[in-house]
């Protein structure tokens, strides 16, 4: 008798009836809205403070580009020495004091005078920000740039008329258009994906071995695997708590979205002002004019890929992939008592993971149809990383399917495998196994 969907459904409720799950499955969600919203309160409490940095420019010809700013108020000195400006700012207790020494009468060689060789320097009682210090930089030298060409004769806005943006247009021997727009899209699929299938092993593997574990210690498997094969009751194992998993996930992903809205709804927290150096580059590349023009490139360049392709291959990558760790997990689970003794297995599983990350993230990057990321996307303990990643680049129909049918034949090779080491194993305690002692239980 087939009493598959027995077990399958036996683990599912188990898993989301423990208690433990439940409380991790509505707190998780919980816990990092709440980090995001303390960051995001944070981030906006110290956007609101305004800072007052003050300026002394003893050229007097930088100091008119200081304009005040919704974060930044600057206060000119004029008249005064730098340790008396010094004074000044500490008595005041302001953000810093912005240097700019007077190159006018600076004394060196021609070429040098010409190319205006300012000392800049900012004097704070504290490490300033990064992003304040860019900002007077570019200011700084936007100016000196632009009284450079002054002296030269050369007119700022025929320098801007001179300018030509070039934009190499991609496209294959098959008329197809492709551009570097729809490179970076790809990586980004791809990278996402490769890293969602990465993590979702890690997580959810570790919970097919502990519930293994936790059974064969309570001894609860010695009645059940007198009634159901060994196999059935691994590959139940295995699909309920995936089922369980998904659960989870869903719960996570639709908790934590209502959460976000509701956060910024009632303490009016704007996520979006949770500063990082990435925030500050984005910010920079929106004041571009052409910014829409090049969002709206990323945008056409996400819907011009393969996207049935990729949604199938992902499904079917994802799930042979995860069932094939998962029985290897649950190989581990049987073999041991505890979680301690499960390390010296653990490598082996780790390993071609981490290495299918980094072929993926390195070669595909540089050559998604190399040598190095082709062969890596056929062997089936890296290719659900490394495929998922190559698919967005257009790899062959005929090698997704060989690969996707290695991926499968691995499955079943590794279920039996396991299933051998599940039966023995499941019954044995108070001995840690070795390699060889594996190997053993596999030729029962």
């Amino acid at each position: 008798m087939n009493h598959l969907p027995l077990i399958i459904k036996r683990e599912y409720i188990t898993k989301v009836r423990n208690k433990a799950f439940i409380i991790m499955t509505f707190m998780s969600p919980l816990i990092m809205i709440a980090l995001f919203s303390l960051v995001a309160y944070l981030s906006q409490l110290n956007n609101t403070k305004q800072k007052s940095i003050t300026v002394l420019d003893e050229s007097e010809q930088i100091e008119s580009i200081f304009t005040d700013k919704e974060t930044v108020k600057y206060t000119i000195l004029k008249g005064v020495t730098l340790e008396n400006a010094k004074a000044i700012v500490e008595e005041q207790e302001s953000y810093g004091l912005l240097y700019i020494s007077d190159f006018k009468n600076r004394v060196g060689t021609t070429d040098e005078v010409k190319k205006r060789n300012v000392d800049v320097k900012f004097y704070s009682s504290e490490t300033p920000s990064l992003s304040i210090i860019s900002g007077l930089e570019t200011k700084v030298e936007d100016r000196l740039k632009e009284m450079n060409l002054q002296d030269k004769g050369v007119n700022q806005a025929t320098i801007k008329n001179a300018e030509v943006d070039i934009n190499i247009n991609q496209e294959n021997f098959t008329g197809e258009k492709t551009s570097k727009e729809g490179s970076v899209v790809k990586l980004i699929f791809g990278g996402a994906a490769g890293y969602l299938l990465f993590m979702f092993i890690i997580i959810y593997g570790n919970m097919i071995m502990r519930s293994v574990i936790e059974e064969k210690t309570s001894r609860i498997i010695e009645v059940i695997i007198s009634s159901v094969k060994p196999i059935q009751l691994m590959l139940g194992k295995i699909i309920g708590t995936t089922f369980a998993g998904i659960t989870q996930f869903g719960i996570w992903l639709i908790l934590g979205s209502v959460l976000m809205v509701v956060a910024s709804l009632i303490f009016d927290i704007d996520f979006s002002q949770v500063n990082t150096p990435q925030q500050d580059i984005m910010a920079q590349a929106m004041q571009n004019p052409d910014a829409n023009a090049d969002i709206q490139i990323f945008i056409n360049a996400f819907f011009n890929m393969p996207l049935a392709n990729l949604i199938i291959a992902f499904i079917l990558f994802f799930v042979s992939g995860y069932l094939l760790y998962s029985s290897l997990y649950a190989a581990i689970g049987a073999a041991v008592d505890n979680e301690t003794d499960t390390q010296q297995f653990m490598l082996p599983i780790i390993m071609p993971l981490i290495l299918a990350v980094y072929v993926g993230g390195f070669t595909v990057i540089e050559d998604p149809h190399g040598t190095v990321a082709t062969v890596f996307s056929f062997i089936p303990f890296t290719s659900p990383v490394v495929m998922l990643m190559r698919i967005p680049f257009g790899v062959p129909i005929w090698q997704q399917v060989l690969s996707l049918l290695i991926l499968i034949g691995t499955f079943i090779f590794t279920i039996w495998m396991a299933s051998k080491i599940y039966r023995v194993g499941i019954l044995m305690y108070g001995k840690k196994p070795t390699y060889k002692e594996l190997l053993k239980w596999i030729k029962y």
